[in-house]
């Protein structure tokens, strides 16, 4: 309920009911601030992309695909693998980045055929 005692409250139910729905999210939203984050640089949106759709890749084959240098790539790879939304595998001297969960790509590409129809 609201604090300021001056706020009038026109639906009871229904603001207590939005009330219980916020509280039961409390634990989750400040992670998805720090997803959102997270994501609001255009490379690593790019980069979680591009693995989602193709399966894995190696640090240099993104780079190339991003047209960035390496170190700028692995840059951006060790954010996304610090807070655990890739994981990685090595072949010899080469590390494979792979997503590591399927519904964040989802959510990628539910965002994008949103924007593709012009919707905000």
């Amino acid at each position: 309920m609201p604090r300021n005692s001056t706020i009038v409250v026109h639906d009871e139910r229904t603001v207590a009911r939005a009330a219980r729905q916020l509280e039961r999210d409390a634990d989750v939203v400040p992670r998805m601030t720090e997803l959102y984050k997270l994501i609001a640089n255009p490379v690593r949106v790019k980069i979680l992309l591009i693995l989602g759709r193709v399966g894995r890749l190696c640090v240099g084959d993104i780079a190339s695909l991003l047209d960035l240098s390496f170190a700028a790539t692995s840059q951006q790879l060790k954010q996304l693998k610090d807070r655990g939304w890739l994981a990685t595998t090595s072949e010899g001297k080469q590390v494979y980045y792979t997503l590591t969960n399927r519904e964040l790509h989802e959510a990628l590409e539910g965002d994008l055929r949103m924007l593709r129809k012009g919707k905000r």
